[in-house]
């Protein structure tokens, strides 16, 4: 159990990085989420229509254009439901997973075998994945949402099937897929090439670390990263797909009513930050869903901020 010391610690940190990291990432979920057709739409009618919403084409543009229409509230839309997702998440593992005596509140995954590593991952996964897919819709959606009044905010970013049946959140086509791929990727692939080519970063004794090793390291997470990145991009396309079960339409298609609370203000300047893909035509899942990025956007819209993703690549050398 932490002592008060530790506890008071842990909070100030959490605080701290909240204040730093949740902008960042709501910038790069919007970033990546927007919808950018490079060509002209065709219509119910079949008639060609020009894309009519921003066009935004790199992160610290995505930034701007955030920080211009919805200020610095914008900047930190999903901080309660990334705060509340992190609290659970800390708390399940000081629960049932932690060690007897966790240190100012870090954790590090148990370790065991490749194979325990990756049930324990995918666990971990499923454990968060409803909070990170109302996170990532959150971040996204046009409405104003109140940060005490979470039955007000569920409404808005939920439809009234996922209400009524919160489960099919893990039926949400081809996200599992993408999560469960890229935990693959990082604990069966890179996790064990960086311990076989430069494990003194794990007893710290950097001295005794090859530069050649480290070098043909760098070149995995680079190779990895052409995989994770359009991986990342794809679950959040996916997350922000609601799903819906009317008669008339297929399982993830636009519902005809009750989808939004009435109530829900829109964000400032009744000017849609990010412009995102009509729910009415869905992605069907993974493969689909990247295929239809490369046709509809080009194949970079799949690599939009790689950087970060490489940048966390580089740093799990660290253990970080």
């Amino acid at each position: 159990m932490l002592s008060f010391g530790d506890g008071l610690l842990f909070t100030v940190l959490l605080a701290l990085s909240f204040t730093i990291i949740v902008p960042f990432t709501g910038v790069l979920v919007r970033f990546r989420a927007q919808y950018n057709p490079r060509g002209l739409q065709l219509d119910e009618e079949g008639t060609a229509q020009p894309h009519t919403g921003p066009v935004i084409r790199s992160y610290f543009a995505m930034m701007k254009r955030v920080y211009q229409i919805e200020g610095l509230e914008g900047l930190y839309k999903g901080l309660m439901p990334t705060l509340i997702s992190t609290l659970f998440v800390t708390g399940i593992i000081l629960a049932f997973m932690d060690t007897p005596s966790p240190s100012h509140g870090k954790y590090h995954a148990p370790n065991t075998s490749l194979l325990g590593t990756l049930i324990y991952t995918i666990i971990m996964m499923l454990i968060s994945l409803p909070t990170s897919i109302i996170t990532f819709r959150s971040i996204t959606t046009p409405f104003r949402l109140p940060y005490l009044n979470p039955a007000k905010s569920l409404r808005a970013i939920l439809t009234p099937t996922e209400r009524r049946k919160p489960w099919i959140l893990y039926l949400t086509p081809g996200l599992l897929a993408s999560e469960v791929l890229h935990i693959i990727i990082v604990v069966l692939g890179l996790s064990p090439i960086r311990r076989l080519l430069v494990p003194e970063f794990d007893t710290k004794s950097y001295k005794d670390i090859s530069l050649f090793k480290l070098g043909i390291f760098i070149v995995a997470v680079i190779l990895t990263t052409a995989v994770l990145a359009p991986l990342e991009v794809i679950s959040i396309r996916l997350a922000i797909q609601r799903n819906h079960a009317s008669a008339e339409y297929n399982s993830v298609s636009q519902e005809v009513e009750g989808d939004a609370d009435e109530n829900a203000e829109f964000s400032g300047n009744n000017e849609d930050v990010i412009a995102l893909r009509n729910e009415s035509d869905p992605y069907l899942g993974l493969v689909d869903c990247a295929k239809r990025m490369v046709d509809e956007e080009g194949i970079f819209s799949l690599y939009r901020a790689w950087w970060i993703t490489l940048f966390g690549g580089l740093t799990s050398v660290l253990g970080y």
